[in-house]
């Protein structure tokens, strides 16, 4: 039974005073390797576990805390190499909704390693002007793929008046792991 509160004369559901979310919950598959993605809410913050299967070595979970909300993961192979990676995007809490990428691969089918993935104030700073979060996150046609609204001088939050970003990322092995690195920025 949900707890019932009384405020300046009003009847409420607890639940409709900002509950936490449910929790975000996902199976996904790609050439033989399975990813189990949970996150769920604690009081102290996030929790997200990442449960691959089918790994020739490593099999463990991988837990880390977030900051934010995962609104959705995806699995793809952007480099080709017939090992999948994992993609979960996640959006901060509060009025900015930034975006985060958490994301690993699979090397050569054995264990997972986790790719970096930069902020655009790492892309470069003509990629950072006006940055506020908002971000969509999204793969396309073999690219991680960034978008978020331009905020012109003086726009509040809620109301940006500048074009869309794109940051258009590829995947890279790095000299200790994997590396998105920025392929194009556009905007539009």
């Amino acid at each position: 039974m949900r707890p019932l509160i009384l405020l300046a004369g009003f009847l409420l559901v607890a639940t409709e005073l900002g509950a936490a979310p449910p929790p975000f919950r996902q199976t996904l598959k790609l050439q033989g390797i399975t990813f189990k993605v949970e996150c769920v809410k604690t009081g102290s913050g996030n929790n997200l576990t990442v449960t691959p299967k089918g790994l020739g070595r490593d099999n463990r979970k991988i837990q880390t805390k977030i900051d934010g909300t995962v609104v959705k993961a995806q699995v793809a192979d952007l480099n080709g190499d017939g090992s999948p990676e994992l993609y979960v995007f996640v959006r901060s809490d509060g009025s900015g909704s930034y975006g985060r990428v958490a994301a690993w691969s699979a090397n050569r089918r054995l264990s997972l390693t986790e790719i970096f993935v930069p902020e655009p104030a790492e892309v470069s700073k003509k990629a950072a002007k006006g940055y506020m979060g908002h971000d969509e996150f999204d793969i396309v046609e073999g690219f991680l793929v960034r978008r978020f609204p331009i905020y012109r001088q003086g726009d509040v939050n809620a109301a940006p008046t500048g074009k869309t970003r794109q940051i258009q990322y590829k995947l890279h092995a790095g000299e200790a792991g994997w590396v998105m690195r920025p392929d194009k920025v556009v905007e539009f």
